[in-house]
């Protein structure tokens, strides 16, 4: 009879955490007002509201960086009351990294209320879009660029499919993006792929996943990225340069002014590993992407080295801070030079 008893009440318990999640998805709900663990929420669950602030690792790597870290977390931060939904290749469904995770990163990432880590399968992913035929015809170990190429397709299978914003894992979220259906512009009439947001099921999304398939071309770096994304505006906007910090917009896209998340350009990328005189204010951005493509001398965050990157991280991941850069304080250090 006890078990029976058990067996009801775990029904019982099931059915009170579906309602009270249902009504967590309602627009506007602080993640405070889910009081049930993580673990019982499905993928689909999360992502159904296409609200979802979004992240990919494609590699199997397991343990994130501290830069990576930092994006996570200060997107949580910025957007505490919407998911933050990092998908891993290198995990699997029988894998769960919670905050007793060995890795220090998951860790304190899963202690967050709104961050939930999934691991994925591309061609799961791609199933019912252009590039399912595409990626059973590709040979990823004859592509030199594959990572990045293999990135650039699950980002945009994510956000057709799923609706929200996808960020790269090196773009530090300062404030809310207010706009839903966007591209950031890397300079005039250039669009990245490193930041944009679109609902679910977006025509425009899907013309550029059409596109991705039509004109592959796997040894052009940023053919199937940024490139694709230039591409595919132009085709549809009679683009021009931008004025002031003014945003553009042409069939209700918006495209963000380069202040948005490009104020530091990619020729310049150091400048967020050096000690500045005075801190920029960065009034005008949403977020900053510090090209880690770039960063072909591993520059990381060094505590007490009062860079810019460090700054950033004591105030927008202050956990990431703590853990992951004063946690190794001493390891690495360089002299940093000045710069205005």
């Amino acid at each position: 009879m006890l078990k029976e008893i058990q067996i009801v009440l775990w029904f019982f318990f099931v059915f009170v955490f579906a309602i009270f999640y249902k009504l967590s998805l309602q627009p506007g709900c602080i993640f405070s007002c889910m009081p049930i663990a993580k673990q019982f929420l499905t993928q689909e669950d999360i992502m159904s509201q296409s609200r979802s602030i979004i992240f990919v690792e494609t590699t199997d790597r397991l343990e994130p960086p501290p830069l990576v870290s930092c994006s996570v977390e200060s997107a949580a931060r910025i957007y505490h009351d919407r998911p933050v939904v990092f998908f891993m290749k290198g995990l699997n469904n029988s894998t769960w990294l919670d905050s007793n995770s060995t890795y220090a990163a998951f860790s304190l990432l899963s202690a967050m209320k709104n961050v939930f880590i999934f691991p994925f399968q591309m061609e799961t992913l791609f199933q019912e879009t252009p590039l399912l035929p595409w990626y059973h015809k590709v040979n990823a170990t004859q592509e030199k660029h594959w990572v990045h190429i293999s990135s650039d397709a699950s980002r945009l299978a994510l956000i057709w499919k799923y609706g929200g914003i996808y960020m790269d894992t090196d773009v530090i979220s300062i404030r809310p993006i207010p706009v839903a259906n966007f591209l950031a512009a890397e300079a005039s009439k250039v669009s990245s792929n490193g930041v944009f947001g679109f609902p679910h099921h977006h025509w425009f999304i899907w013309d550029c996943l059409k596109d991705f398939v039509r004109k592959y071309n796997g040894r052009i770096w940023g053919n199937q990225g940024p490139i694709l994304m230039t591409r595919r505006l132009r085709a549809l906007c009679n683009l021009t340069n931008f004025h002031n910090v003014e945003d553009q917009s042409c069939q209700n896209i918006s495209f963000l002014h380069p202040q948005r998340f490009y104020p530091i350009p990619y020729p310049a990328w150091r400048q967020y590993y050096k000690v500045w005189k005075r801190s920029p204010d960065f009034n005008n951005s949403y977020a900053l992407h510090l090209w880690n493509f770039m960063n072909k001398e591993r520059k990381t965050a060094v505590a007490g080295s009062n860079t810019l990157v460090e700054n950033l991280y004591k105030t927008y991941c202050p956990t990431t801070y703590k853990d992951l850069v004063q946690g190794t304080e001493g390891s690495g250090h360089t002299q940093q030079n000045k710069t205005e």
